[in-house]
């Protein structure tokens, strides 16, 4: 855990936050301050960064991660409509915790990207 990760504080319980799923690999939570109507993120158990440092161990995690953001799209009724998967990588992709998550966003249309 590093510290000041707010992330890795929800994790353990020091934050309260209404988990809306936890596995051995990551959990979900819902956006504090959402894009869309239906905004979550997916994180890892694992204090983890960036992608660049990623090595083939956490290749789980990150299967865990894409799973649990396709069944929660189900649970949230945003499938049909469709949804977004965003991983923000540094400041200027607008990452705003240094632990890599995964934005899960729906509920509205949400235009092209780029």
């Amino acid at each position: 855990m590093v510290d000041d990760c707010i992330f890795c504080k929800i994790r353990d319980g020091e934050i309260p936050s209404e988990i809306l799923h936890r596995d051995d690999h990551c959990f979900a939570i819902r956006d504090i301050a959402p894009a869309a109507p239906t905004h979550l993120l997916v994180i890892p158990l694992e204090h983890f960064t960036f992608l660049q440092g990623m090595t083939p161990e956490f290749h789980p995690t990150l299967d865990a991660m894409f799973t649990a953001a396709r069944d929660l799209a189900a649970a949230e009724g945003i499938v049909g409509s469709g949804y977004r998967l965003t991983i923000n990588q540094g400041a200027d992709a607008g990452q705003a915790v240094d632990h890599l998550h995964l934005h899960v966003l729906g509920g509205k249309p949400l235009g092209p990207v780029g």
